[in-house]
C-alpha cells in the first residue's frame, strides 16, 4: 500500500541548490499530479513552453521574471501562479530560485 501522505517539514532547506544550471526533482507522482521541486542557480531560464493539462508554481524561495501568456510579472517568495492548458509560460531566475511546479493530470471533465 503507497502513503496516504507526503511531508516534506522545509522545502527551501530540502532544495540541492545548482552551481549552475536548473535542478528538478520529482517529489510525487501518480495518476492525477504530479509534483516537481525546481531550484535554478541566479540567471538560469527555462524558456517559453507550454503544457497541455492545468499546473500550478509555488515560489518558496528568490525572485525571478515570469512570462505568463504575453504578460510579464515578478515573482518573489510566497507568489502563487495558476496556469490553464496550454499557456505559454517561462520562468528566468533574478536569485536562486526554489519553485514548486504541481502538474494536474487527468483532471475531471467540467461540465458542459
Amino acid at each position: 500500500m503507497q502513503q496516504p501522505y507526503l511531508l516534506v517539514p522545509d522545502l527551501a532547506a530540502a532544495a540541492e541548490a545548482p552551481a549552475n544550471g536548473i535542478l528538478s526533482k520529482t517529489i510525487q507522482n501518480d495518476d492525477r499530479s504530479k509534483i516537481i521541486q525546481f531550484t535554478f542557480a541566479p540567471g538560469q531560464e527555462l524558456s517559453a513552453h507550454t503544457a497541455p493539462f492545468p499546473a500550478t508554481l509555488y515560489f518558496v524561495e528568490g525572485e525571478a521574471s515570469l512570462l505568463l501568456g504575453e504578460d510579464s510579472h515578478e515573482a518573489a517568495a510566497r507568489t502563487f501562479v495558476y496556469l490553464t492548458p496550454n499557456l505559454p509560460h517561462g520562468i528566468r531566475a533574478k536569485t536562486k530560485v526554489v519553485m514548486l511546479l504541481t502538474m494536474l493530470k487527468n483532471p475531471p471533465p467540467t461540465a458542459a
